[in-house]
Parts: structure tokens; C-alpha cells; sequence
């Protein structure tokens, strides 16, 4: 699906260079004129400008590389690579950009609070629960069996016993069991012997083999009483230094919460006693330990409650999980289950949750909501400098990076963040980008990763959704889909972004037609908009009505997104569809060297969206030369990779009116701007506060505005 959801003017340095030189050029002739002196210098003025000329345009080049080279520096600290940096041991401390997170965490870990981590993925849920499993104690762990029960074998009973002795009590079992398996392996080969020795002398040899293999496995898979009192460990801590941590996402009820194995040899002796095919759930391996659940919402109904109830009870009986098992029919005493919940997911994920169970999680612990971005700062600079550091470590087959390319990593993660003075917190894609670096430095024989094999991993650590979106941007060139030049009449270049970080070129083309209704025309919009995009649609129809005033209702107004054959959803193309919509109804033709993105009130004021940078990037690579966004988001751009930033101009606009003096032709803009500026702005209603404008309404209506509530 096309998303379309998600401040300086910009001056190429080439021109300040230019400026710069001329002015002072110009400065050295008037010092060449007003000086009468006769000397060599003086005989020759056009000679000594050159001379003069040259050492100025060093002086200036001199001084723009420095200025580059503190542009570009990142950090405020020296590294030759980053095996120089420390990198902390603690689980806790490896944690990037989630302060708060952190230290609800660690309070957690004292009061054995449950807590819900809701954020988008790779910002580092998982790592927090983690870090809480670490800082549990661990002398309260304890091992668990299941013992038959003597009275009814389908209730196993459960027996919770301090840690390193479960193993001893088994083994313990398990020797007296031994005793008794002499006697058992004895008759398995004397008696299948008997038969066959009596299938000779009867002349029926083969029936005898036949019936001796029978009476062999009978008696191998009968139990002797020592090998059915035999208890099994369902919970083994014995090599634990700290306390458990269970990763429960995807599980399904079984793996949960416990079950039953299935025995076809139910009967005769040869089954298996039911307390040893006693499966334990995560949720009891994780007792005093941490239970980590990513996208919890997708438990069904059931497993949730049951997993309210093993929280609120802090014990779960383990039975058969399947009806047509015959484990459904065995139910164990009581399993102990003392664990704290790290449940995790998304914004969709707290509507799909069981409300008990989000309560309970409210009630006895803390909701998180995780940081996706922080400030671009020296300090947390540092702190990503310090996390290519421990994915190196934690990889261990890629060689360390120089501090080029931790820098490079820097400008990545501005550019990921798509918002100014800000550093992307999804780490985990940013780390994909690390180790694709390091895979290349390895391929090249390198002994470590420099700043170019991070620029050659960025186009191999694509994601699918940039390759797509580049398979997509090359079939439109080839079928001229997407224009780059010339004039169009109704046809915009919108700009949209595929998944999160890809953008898109999206033509949009509209047409004015006589209207077949006899009341009023319609806005008609195809390319299978979703309910944002489709609202957006009506916002701007608004604002065109104000604009063609009584005329719009003789006409049916048709929109097409050209392209968008997965779908379209979001409002940033609200001012490419009005442009579109004018330019038809004017018959004025719109520059196709331009895109454009950015919603728009029925106001006419041009609001901000999302994914600017990866929009700019689409319409770079496609070939345009000038892109119109919002005057809010211009600050945004500065995560833009120095390349495009010089190779495209970006128009910033705060009203539908600056919308249409740049992409509109320049011979046909004016009589359109006038007519559009006198549609959208109304001297008495923008000066008149919006109370006021109530209270004359009201006093026209012969009400007493002290009476109605408005305050005034």
C-alpha cells in the first residue's frame, strides 16, 4: 500500500562561493583605481587582479573545506576505530535512547512490577526485558517435578524444591529403578527363545519367530513398578546464575501454558504414566524470572485469560491441550508460575488486548511507550558511536569501524529519524546497516570498515519496499509514466512513500467534466483510496468549491492516482490533487520538472506530513528538478544526503497560493493567483477573532451574547 501519511530555504554553496568571489574581486579593482602610485604592480592592474583573483579563490576553497570538515564532524571525541571504545557488560546499560524505559525498569526489578512496552519494532523492547531478567535475584529459584499419585494417576502431584536438588531426586529414582531391570531384561530374552525353540519341534518355525518378536517388544515396553514411580523435572534452574528469561512471542497454548503429551498405549501396561509426559509451559520455566511476550494481542482470547489467571494466582494447573488427546483427561496439581510480565507490541496491539489483562498489567506495574527518535546532541551521538561498538562485539565476524564510518552511521541514522535535529532509535535496522558494512569491508580484505563500505552497504542493506519502490520508478520511465519536463494541463507529480522508508513518485492527473446530475456535481477519486486519502479528497473539494464559487456544481470533478494499483492511504497528497484540480478547471498547465507533497486545510494552509526526506530521495532519483513541501517540514531536509540537497531546489509553502506560484507556468499563474488569493482570503473573516465573529452573529439574531455561554 502507497502510504501518504508519513525550516530554512536551502542555497547551493556554488552560489555563495560565486557571490562571494565577485564581491571581492570587485572590492580589489577599486582598490587597483584609486591607487596612482607608480610601480610594476600598479603598470600592470589586469595581471595583478589575476594574481589576486587566484589566491582569493584559494583562500575561499580553503576556507569552505574547513567549513565542510566541521559540518561533517559528528563526534566531539577521537577514535581511531571502535575497539577503542568500552562497551558496558550490563544488559541494562546497553540500552540506546530509552532513559525513561530504563528506569522504570530497574523499578521494576525491586518491586517485581509487570510492564507493558509498546513502541514501533527495534527500538529495544526486548533488550529491556532482558536487562529486568538480569536484575532479578536468583537465590529464590527453584526446581519443580511431577511425582505419580498413587490415588488417581490423573492428577500428578507437583512438588517445588530448592534449586540443584531436582536433578539428585531423578537420579536417586532412577537407580532403584535399575535393580529391578534385570529381572525384566532376562525374560525379554528368555521367553521369545521358548516360542521359537517350540516352533521348531512343532514344524511351525516362521510362526514362532513371528510370535517371539511379539512377546520381545510386549515385554520391553512393560514398565516395572521402580520405572513408574521414576518423577520427571519439569523445571531445572540448577545452572542458572540469573534468573530466567523466556521469550514467549508466537507461542502458542501448549508451549504457554503447558500440556499433556498424547499416548497411544493407554492400557495393558504399556503407557506411559502420565505425571512423566507432563509437559511445563514457559510460563512456569519462567517462574521468578521474566516472561517476554512481543505482540501479545495475537494470543487468542482464551490464552490471554488463562495467562491473567496464572499472573493473578502465580500457579497454573498444566493439562492436555487438545480435546482429542488423551492428555486432555490428566490435570496436574498446582504449577508454581511467580513471573513478571514484559508484554510488548504496537499502538494497534493495546486495542486487541485483553482489557483485563491490560488492567492487571496497569494496575501492578507500569505502561512504557518507547522512544523512536532522540535529540541529535553530542552526548547521544556518543551513545550510537558506543552501539556500532557492541554490535560488533555481539556479531563477532565483522572487523571494527573506523570513525569515518561510525560518522557515516550518524548521518544514517539522521536521515532514518526524517525529522530536524533528531537520531532514528530502530536499531535493529540500523544494525542490519552495520553488519552489510562489515560484510563488505570483509569481502574486500579490509581490516576495518571505512566510510565507503558503509555507502556500499547502504544500497545493499536495502529493504524490500526500496527495492520495489525502484523496480516501480524504472518500469514508469520506460513507459514515460512519470514526466520530468515540459507543460501538462491536470497533471501532478505527487510524491508518496511504500512501507517507511521508501518513497515513491505518484502521478496524479484530474479532468473537469459537464455534470450528469441535475443538482450538483461530484468529486470523483479512483486508484483505490483508503478512508484518509478519500477524506483528504473532500477537504480539498471544499476549498475548490470556495475557489470556482457557484460554477463547480455544472461539473463532475474526476482524480485518478495513477500507479497506485496497491492501494492509497493518508493526506499528503491534498496539495498535489488541488494543483491538479485547478490546472484543469483554468486549463493553465503545471511544470512537470516539479513534485510535490504536503496536506492542506479547508483553509488553503498547507499542513506538514510525514516522510519528507524519503519523498525528496524519490523525486532525486527520478529525475526532477524542484520539490515543493510544507514550510514547517524544511527543517526536516537537513537529514538529506549532501548529494540531493545540491542536485534538487526544495520550495517551501505555507499556503495553497505558494503551492501554485511554483508549479504553476509563470505566463498563466497570475490571473490564477489573483482569483484563488481573493477565494481564500476574507479581510473581515481573518481580523475578526473567532469570538467575535460569534458575537455578531448572535447580536444580528437579536440574542444577548452575556446569556449564550461563549464567554464574551
Amino acid at each position: 500500500m502507497i502510504n501518504l501519511f508519513n525550516s530554512y530555504w536551502y542555497i547551493p554553496k556554488w552560489v555563495l562561493l560565486s557571490r562571494r568571489l565577485i564581491d571581492m574581486i570587485e572590492k580589489k579593482e577599486g582598490e587597483i583605481e584609486k591607487n596612482n602610485e607608480v610601480t610594476e604592480k600598479e603598470n600592470n592592474p589586469s595581471e595583478s587582479i589575476e594574481q589576486d583573483t587566484s589566491k582569493i579563490q584559494e583562500q575561499i576553497l580553503e576556507q569552505q573545506t574547513m567549513e565542510e570538515e566541521e559540518e561533517e564532524k559528528e563526534l566531539d571525541i577521537e577514535f581511531p576505530t571502535t575497539a577503542e571504545l568500552p562497551t558496558p557488560t550490563r544488559v541494562v546499560d546497553q540500552v540506546i535512547g530509552q532513559d525513561h524505559a530504563v528506569n522504570v525498569i530497574k523499578k521494576a526489578a525491586v518491586q517485581r512490577r509487570n510492564v507493558l512496552l509498546i513502541g514501533e519494532p527495534g527500538t529495544g523492547k526486548s533488550m529491556l526485558g532482558l536487562a529486568l531478567a538480569e536484575l532479578l535475584p536468583t537465590e529464590e529459584l527453584v526446581d519443580v517435578l511431577s511425582f505419580p499419585n498413587p490415588n488417581d494417576e490423573n492428577t500428578p502431584h507437583i512438588r517445588s524444591i530448592k534449586t540443584g536438588e531436582g536433578k539428585k531426586i531423578v537420579n536417586f529414582y532412577g537407580q532403584r529403578a535399575q535393580k529391578s531391570q534385570g529381572f525384566k531384561n532376562l525374560m525379554a530374552i528368555l521367553l521369545p527363545a521358548i516360542v521359537i525353540i517350540i516352533g521348531i519341534l512343532e514344524g511351525e518355525l516362521l510362526f514362532g519367530i513371528f510370535v517371539a518378536v511379539i512377546v520381545f517388544f510386549v515385554i520391553a515396553h512393560l514398565r516395572t513398578t521402580g520405572e513408574k514411580m521414576v518423577p520427571k523435572l519439569l523445571v531445572d534452574n540448577s545452572s542458572r546464575k540469573n534468573a530466567p528469561f523466556y521469550d514467549a512471542t508466537g507461542a502458542h497454548a501448549g508451549a504457554l501454558l503447558g500440556d499433556v503429551r498424547h499416548d497411544p498405549f493407554q492400557s495393558g501396561g504399556l503407557g506411559t504414566p502420565a505425571h512423566q509426559r507432563v509437559e511445563a509451559g514457559l510460563i512456569h520455566k519462567a517462574n521468578k524470572g521474566v516472561l517476554f511476550i512481543d505482540e501479545v494481542a495475537t494470543l487468542s482470547t482464551k490464552t490471554q485469560h488463562d495467562l491473567l489467571t496464572a499472573m493473578q494466582e502465580r500457579k497454573f494447573h498444566i493439562t492436555g491441550q487438545s480435546e482429542l488427546s488423551s492428555g486432555a483427561m490428566v490435570r496436574t496439581e498446582e504449577v508454581p508460575c511467580d513471573f513478571v510480565l514484559v508484554a510488548a507490541g504496537n499502538l494497534p496491539t493495546i486495542e486487541r488486548m485483553h482489557p483485563a489483562l491490560r488492567s492487571r498489567i496497569r494496575g501492578y506495574g507500569y505502561e512504557i511507550y518507547m522512544n523512536h527518535e532522540i535529540l541529535d546532541t553530542h552526548e547521544n551521538r556518543k551513545k550510537l558511536a558506543r552501539f556500532v561498538a557492541q554490535e560488533i562485539v555481539k556479531d563477532g565476524r565483522i572487523p571494527h569501524f573506523t570513525q569515518d564510518a561510525v560518522e557515516e552511521i550518524i548521518k544514517e541514522a539522521r536521515r532514518r529519524a526524517g525529522r530536524k535535529g533528531h537520531l532514528t532509535l530502530k536499531l535493529r535496522d540500523l544494525g542490519g546497516l552495520i553488519r552489510a558494512a562489515g560484510d563488505i569491508a570483509r569481502d574486500e580484505k579490509e581490516g576495518f570498515v571505512k566510510a565507503e563500505h558503509v555507502r556500499k552497504s547502504q544500497f545493499l542493506a536495502r529493504t524490500l519496499e526500496n527495492q520495489v519502490s525502484d523496480e516501480m520508478v524504472e518500469r514508469r520511465k520506460d513507459y514515460k509514466m512519470i514526466e520530468t519536463e515540459g507543460l501538462k494541463v491536470g497533471r501532478v507529480n505527487g510524491l508518496a512513500v511504500v512501507g517507511e522508508r521508501s518513497g515513491i513518485v505518484m502521478p496524479i492527473e484530474a479532468e473537469v467534466a459537464p455534470s450528469l446530475s441535475q443538482r450538483e456535481g461530484r468529486v470523483i477519486a479512483t486508484g483505490m483510496l483508503r478512508m484518509i486519502a478519500r477524506e483528504a479528497v473532500q477537504n480539498v473539494s471544499a476549498l475548490i468549491k470556495k475557489y470556482a464559487g457557484e460554477d463547480i456544481h455544472k461539473y463532475d470533478v474526476h482524480i485518478q492516482f495513477i500507479g497506485s494499483y496497491s492501494g492509497v492511504e493518508g493526506d499528503s497528497a491534498s496539495i498535489s490533487v488541488a494543483t491538479a484540480i485547478i490546472s484543469a478547471m483554468e486549463g493553465v498547465p503545471v511544470r512537470q520538472d516539479t513534485a510535490m507533497t504536503g496536506s492542506i486545510s479547508v483553509r488553503g494552509t498547507v499542513l506538514p506530513v510525514g516522510g519528507v526526506v524519503a519523498k525528496i530521495e524519490a523525486a532525486f532519483e527520478a529525475g526532477l528538478k524542484r520539490v515543493i513541501v510544507p514550510e514547517t517540514n524544511m527543517g526536516d531536509t537537513e537529514a538529506l544526503p549532501k548529494r540531493v540537497r545540491e542536485g534538487i531546489e526544495l520550495i517551501p509553502a505555507s499556503t495553497i497560493v505558494d503551492v501554485l506560484e511554483s508549479a504553476v507556468d509563470e505566463r498563466y499563474k497570475d490571473k490564477v493567483i489573483e482569483k484563488f488569493k481573493g477565494a481564500i482570503e476574507s479581510k473581515f473573516l481573518t481580523e475578526i477573532p473567532v469570538i467575535e465573529k460569534e458575537k455578531i452573529k448572535i447580536e444580528g439574531e437579536g440574542i444577548n451574547p452575556s446569556k449564550t455561554g461563549l464567554g464574551i
